[in-house]
């Protein structure tokens, strides 16, 4: 049975002749209904939406183009797996509930509950934001949208509103993860007296399309600089994680992973591979390590995996860096919304 915030508002659009409204709620109990794989129903109401009397296509009667929505979103192919992250023990249960959430959401709304869906990634930049989201959507198979400000953000009034309300309008009509990367820049905090009237519209439509989104449409946002964030849009997120950089135990997880993955030594430990390299990011160690299968391809077997690894690593420790040191213990590099972090 399709949820009665729907029907309400599929008779109010009728009731009033707002044919773009009847289409779009009728999309949206659709994409519901293939969530809870009422398959038949679903296929049989897609049947009745593309049928009208004058033998047109509801599309051609509104003067709907799907494409309009999409143009501002770019969809990957999920590939990551939640298996394959690094994650602390508290993340890692976190997801495992979101996902079994959405998975058994028709058990929560036979007592009248909806799975959680929107979530908040924050933390320092290279330590698996992107990479959780697009985890979620391969584990739930969701189609995995990120939002492009490029083309979404616009230079006349109102512009930039209304495109995001045309993203919400269109992840309303199916089940998919909706990736907002550096949310910064459209959720910042309205108070700040430097920005212009235009992004406290733009923040105050994103909280009403946030609020209006059903559950099987789930939000992930992700920003390097949390401080930044509107107070109101951190309350709409139910499940808020930080993503902090990898320890020295953490990054020796990483590289024995890898080393795992090779079939000859890598000459030395993981944890000491680790060590040497000092505190950096995971988007770093998996450069790291596609830098050493790099080098091992091109050498086409006539140079010792453990000799690849030396050199890289005298490579990589006369890299240019911000933080070049050794760890010393299980300490993690300075958050960028850390006050006491160094500039």
């Amino acid at each position: 049975m399709a949820r009665s915030d729907l029907l309400i508002s599929l008779v109010k659009a009728g009731s009033s002749g707002d044919l773009n409204s009847v289409r779009t709620t009728a999309e949206a109990i659709i994409a519901e209904e293939r969530a809870k794989k009422h398959n038949v129903l679903a296929e049989r109401l897609t049947s009745a939406l593309h049928t009208s009397g004058s033998g047109h296509k509801p599309s051609q009667i509104l003067g709907i183009n799907s494409g309009r929505q999409k143009e501002f979103l770019l969809e990957l192919v999920p590939e990551k797996r939640i298996e394959d992250l690094i994650l602390s023990e508290l993340n890692k249960i976190a997801c495992e509930e979101l996902i079994d959430e959405q998975r058994r959401s028709s058990i929560l709304r036979s007592y009248s509950l909806e799975p959680r869906h929107r979530v908040l990634l924050s933390g320092p930049p290279g330590n698996g934001k992107t990479s959780l989201a697009e985890a979620l959507a391969e584990a739930l198979s969701l189609p995995f949208f990120i939002v492009r400000y490029e083309a979404m953000i616009g230079s006349y009034l109102g512009e930039t509103a209304s495109r995001l309300k045309r993203i919400f309008d269109y992840a309303r009509t199916t089940p998919c993860v909706l990736f907002f990367d550096e949310f910064d820049a459209v959720g910042k905090e309205r108070g700040d007296e430097h920005e212009t009237g235009e992004i406290k519209r733009v923040v105050t439509s994103l909280l009403m399309q946030m609020d209006d989104l059903p559950s099987y449409t789930i939000v992930v946002a992700a920003t390097n600089h949390g401080e930044l964030l509107d107070r109101a849009v951190w309350r709409r997120f139910q499940v808020r994680l930080s993503l902090e950089a990898p320890t020295k135990a953490e990054l020796a997880a990483y590289f024995k992973r890898f080393s795992e993955s090779m079939l000859e030594q890598l000459g030395r430990t993981p944890g000491a591979i680790a060590k040497a390299l000092g505190c950096i990011s995971y988007a770093e160690a998996e450069e790291f390590c596609l830098d050493v299968r790099r080098r091992q391809v091109l050498s086409m077997g006539e140079k010792p995996l453990k000799k690849i690894v030396e050199e890289r690593l005298k490579m990589w420790a006369a890299r240019t860096s911000p933080t070049v040191r050794e760890y010393t213990s299980n300490d993690r590099l300075p958050s960028t919304a850390d006050p006491e972090a160094g500039t």
